[in-house]
Formats: C-alpha cells, sequence, structure tokens
C-alpha cells in the first residue's frame, strides 16, 4: 500500500494547538498526550537510527516511532501479532458475527460514565448470548465467543456497539459433546435484543441506585425525583439493535476486520482525502444504506474532537475503549472434557466425555493441519543498524 499523501499528524501540526485552547477545559492530560505523540511521530525529535546495507554501503536514516496507540503510524506489529494468536484460537466449526448496539439517546450518559457503562455493556451483552444459547428452546449448550469494542462509528462520532464472533455450537451441559447448532441461524435476534434490552436497562437502574453515575451538563435533569425512572421507562420502549449473521468471508473476515481497530484508531490516514481551508475530509461507509461509501467534510477541530471522543479520559487502569473479552474456546473446553471424564461423572459419561474430547483435539488437529498456509519468506534489504542518532 502506497505511503497516504496526508495524515492526521499534518491536521494536528496546522490546528492542534488552537482546538486545545478552544476545547481544554473538556478534555484531560492523556488527550494532549495523544496529541503530541501523533505529531512526533517518526520525526527527528524521537531520535532514529541508520541503516547500511552489507553489500553496496547505502545508508538510510529512519526515525523512531511513538508506539502510542491511538497514532495511526503504529501498532502494526501488535496487530499481526494478536491476529495470529486469535486466527490460531479459531475452532473447525462454522462461525456467526453478532453486534450488540446501544441505542443513541444513551450517548452523552455513556460518555459522562464511560467504564461504568462501557463495562455493562460487555457483561450485559456477553450474558444475554449464555443465557439463551443454555435455554434448551434454542441451543441448550455452553457457548463460547470473542468481543471487541468499538465506540465509534464510521463518520468518527460516538457510536458504542461489541462485535461478537461466536462458534455456531457449544458444549452440552454435561460436558459430553458438542451441539451444533443451524449453519444459517444461530439465536433470535428479536430475543437477543428484548433479554439484552432488559438487562442493561436492570443494571444502569441499580448503578444508578448505587448513587454511581455521574450526571453533568444536559444530564443533571435526570437527578430530579422521578426522572430517571421516565428515561428507563423510554428506554424500554424503543428496539434495541442487534445482528447476527453469518460472515461472508467465514470467521477469518471478521477477525482481519476487528484486527484494524483493535491496535489502532478510529480512521486511518488512507481515508483522508483533503486538508484545505481547516476543513478535512474523509471516507467514509454508510452501513445504514448498504454500506455506501461517502466522503465527509468537517471543521479540523470537530475532526479532532471526533477523533479524540474514544481516548481515555483518565490515567488509571485499562480504559475499555477497545478490549478483547474471550470465553473458554479450545483448551478450556478440552480441560473441561477431562475433568468431567475424571471427576464426578458416572463412567459411562466419563468414556462419551474422553470420547468427545478425542474427536474434538483430532478434529482441530486435522483442521489446522488441512489449512495450513505455507510461508513464504520475502527477500529483504540486507540493512543492519551501525549507529544510533539522537536529535
Amino acid at each position: 500500500m502506497s505511503r497516504p499523501t496526508l495524515e492526521v499528524a499534518d491536521i494536528v501540526r496546522r490546528t492542534g494547538n488552537s482546538f486545545w485552547e478552544q476545547q481544554q477545559s473538556h478534555l484531560a492530560w492523556p488527550h494532549r498526550k495523544v496529541l503530541d505523540a501523533i505529531v512526533r511521530c517518526r520525526t527527528a525529535a524521537l531520535g532514529g537510527h541508520r541503516d547500511q546495507c552489507v553489500r553496496c554501503g547505502h545508508q538510510a536514516i529512519s526515525f523512531n516511532s511513538c508506539r502510542n496507540r491511538h497514532c495511526p503510524k503504529c501498532q502494526g506489529n501488535a496487530r499481526a501479532r494478536w491476529l495470529a494468536a486469535r486466527g490460531a484460537e479459531l475452532l473447525p466449526v462454522p462461525y456467526f458475527h453478532v453486534v450488540f448496539t446501544l441505542p443513541h439517546s444513551l450517548s452523552a450518559l455513556v460518555l459522562q460514565n464511560k467504564r461504568l457503562l462501557y463495562d455493562l455493556l460487555f457483561c450485559t451483552s456477553a450474558a444475554t448470548m449464555l443465557e439463551l444459547a443454555r435455554d434448551p428452546k434454542h441451543l441448550g449448550a455452553d457457548i463460547g465467543f470473542l468481543g471487541v469494542l468499538h465506540t465509534w462509528g464510521q463518520n468518527l462520532e460516538h457510536h458504542p456497539h461489541i462485535h461478537y464472533i461466536v462458534p455456531a455450537g457449544g458444549l452440552a451441559p454435561d460436558g459430553s459433546r458438542w451441539i451444533d447448532s443451524s449453519r444459517r441461524f444461530f439465536l433470535p435476534v428479536y430475543a437477543l435484543s428484548r433479554v439484552f434490552r432488559g438487562k442493561f436497562v436492570a443494571g444502569l437502574k441499580q448503578i444508578f441506585e448505587q448513587d454511581k453515575l455521574q450526571l453533568h451538563g444536559s444530564q443533571r435533569s435526570l437527578c430530579a425525583p422521578g426522572c430517571f425512572s421516565s428515561f428507563l421507562r423510554q428506554l424500554l420502549r424503543i428496539d434495541w439493535v442487534v445482528y447476527a449473521k453469518p460472515p461472508f468471508g467465514g470467521a477469518e473476515h471478521v477477525l482481519n476486520y476487528l484486527a484494524r481497530y483493535t491496535h489502532r484508531v478510529a480512521i486511518s490516514n488512507h481515508r483522508l482525502v483533503a486538508f484545505e481551508n481547516d476543513r478535512v475530509s474523509f471516507r467514509w461507509r454508510d452501513y445504514a444504506h448498504g454500506g455506501k461509501q461517502k466522503v465527509m467534510t468537517i471543521s479540523a477541530h470537530q475532526f479532532l474532537r471526533r477523533f479524540l471522543l474514544s481516548r481515555p479520559a483518565r490515567r488509571p487502569g485499562p480504559h475499555p475503549t477497545l478490549r478483547t473479552i474471550r470465553h473458554p474456546q479450545t483448551e478450556c473446553r478440552a480441560r473441561r472434557l477431562q475433568c468431567s471424564a475424571r471427576h464426578g461423572a458416572p463412567h459411562r459419561s466419563a468414556r462419551a466425555s474422553q470420547a468427545a474430547l478425542s474427536s474434538l483435539l483430532r478434529h482441530h488437529a486435522d483442521h489446522r493441519t488441512a489449512h495450513q498456509q505455507p510461508v513464504v519468506f520475502l527477500p529483504q534489504p540486507n540493512l543492519v543498524p551501525t549507529m544510533e542518532t539522537r536529535p
């Protein structure tokens, strides 16, 4: 891929200081740290190293990267490692792509209570799938899944939602066998939406009663008696969006999509189109209209505000804008089957568990061998570091 002619760093260099002076009362020092890192990345400010070809003696200077996880030019190696590790965990079964989305009416409240409500979003969406999958009317099995939280949409607006990759099936309650779901239908979307809505609203009510919510600005009115209960009733009257379909390109396609954001930011430099007269144009996909690609033009300050929407507001602890939640898959499933074969199960069930374990692991090993791709090593320039340079 060719190097982009326009970068986020160019926008920050030209308008970052004026943006900070205007918006600093609404921002925190980690936001400033992100902007400074983007400007300094791969420049002389961070130092560099000189490489020399061992054959012809040609020398080239490479500046160091900032390694900030919010920088569009960094984290490529970390992304590749994450993708390889998650790909190794995939099972030889069909997968489903499930997405839970919070309604827009919750956006302002979530922005003021990110850690609490992102945690609640993770817990309630995971509990929804586990509960419905265990129901004998649907699947009657214990399932596993991998989930990644996104807090923005393609247009860089606040849009919290979780992507899950879910195997099409799960373990029987006694751990003795694998239960397949339909390849075209996993769990009823209507039931997922209703249960998810009920669990989230109940959790939100509990957090409010425990006096843990921060309510400022436009949300301060919810502190009035009866107002928060009325707000919850309104949430229960609307439909919450849940998407659940088999991915067109398989689980690997969804992993590649998620990997763009697990170690990257909301927008890459390649999506930037123009920066003129303090206005930024960038490409985005309108998934509400069939994924049609469009170009949006907004002011530079608005662009930076949207860019920083999902940045951490406080330092302590890992901020949950993007994180991974994994439930037991291959290794843990093997341990459960082994435990079922050794402890607390009748002799007949133990034999069945051991047989299921052997079959699952053998099937997985056969699948990995059959689908393993050859590793191709491409010739690289014979460059070796010869010295360190400092600004």
